[in-house]
């Protein structure tokens, strides 16, 4: 089929209650038709319940993105999902996907309560230990120094904090334990979440920020009985893909082949000045 007929939500435009998932929507591999699977059948099943789908955007997931890119960009082969096309690979890490995606399974009843609370008492962990390693000073005492010198790494000239220790790229967590005495005994997926978060701390912030700024976008959503004709300064040639695609928001409009980012200016004003931009 040609995947510009489904919504976000893998539901077909314009048959009700109908889903599609798999290669069939103009995937490759397994992976990505299975994910798609997934999807159709938890949105098939909330809709016989009355819900409102479960719609995993780019920032969220490698699903997110999968889906966004079939339901938004022609394909013209087998979509294949790669790291390299997503925004904020960044986030999507293998080492937190149950971070980032448990409280939805559990939403939607696929997780169990037990293993809910485990990942919350994991997050509780986490955030404990970023908290103390960065509150506990380190001087520059002989075993400091000499710990230091054996990793090959510059001594101290006055107190640091462990996190700014943990920081250093010869350094690690782990290589720290023996001048941090009151450390606590954690499980390795714990310490390696505190590892990556204080390591990766600025360039993980400067992504938050840029997902912040796309999800304002995607949370202004389009009336689906916009008539793109009425807009006035809107190109021929964008009218033309955005009645094609009929996006569910400024965000999906914007990443439509053939729409400019001066189109989605005048989109932004029509729908202000008439007060449709709808919220989530």
């Amino acid at each position: 089929i040609n995947p510009m007929q489904l919504k976000p939500s893998l539901e077909f435009k314009k048959i009700d209650g109908l889903f599609s998932g798999g290669q069939i929507n103009g995937s490759s591999g397994y992976e990505e038709a299975g994910c798609q699977g997934l999807m159709a059948g938890i949105n098939a099943a909330r809709k016989i319940q009355g819900k409102e789908p479960i719609i995993l955007d780019r920032s969220q997931a490698y699903i997110g993105v999968l889906i966004d890119d079939l339901v938004t960009k022609e394909t013209h082969e087998p979509y294949r999902m790669m790291t390299s096309r997503a925004e904020y690979r960044l986030l999507l890490r293998q080492d937190n996907a149950d971070i980032r995606l448990t409280p939805i399974g559990y939403e939607v009843g696929l997780i169990s309560e037990e293993w809910y609370e485990h990942l919350k008492q994991k997050e509780e962990m986490i955030q404990k230990e970023t908290d103390r390693v960065s509150k506990l000073m380190i001087g520059a005492g002989k075993k400091v120094q000499d710990l230091l010198i054996e990793y090959k790494s510059t001594p101290l000239k006055t107190a640091v904090s462990l996190a700014e220790l943990i920081r250093r790229p010869e350094l690690n967590y782990d290589m720290l334990a023996p001048i941090d005495e009151e450390r606590p005994k954690l499980p390795a997926e714990v310490t390696e979440q505190v590892e990556i978060n204080i390591k990766y701390e600025g360039y993980i912030k400067r992504q938050l920020k840029q997902v912040e700024q796309f999800k304002k976008m995607e949370e202004k959503l389009i009336p689906e009985d916009i008539c793109y004709e009425d807009v006035n300064s809107l190109r021929i040639e964008a009218v033309q893909k955005l009645n094609a695609f009929r996006p569910r928001s400024i965000g999906q409009a914007s990443r439509i082949s053939g729409v400019s980012p001066a189109d989605i200016s005048v989109l932004l004003i029509y729908l202000g000045s008439r007060g449709q931009a709808l919220k989530k």
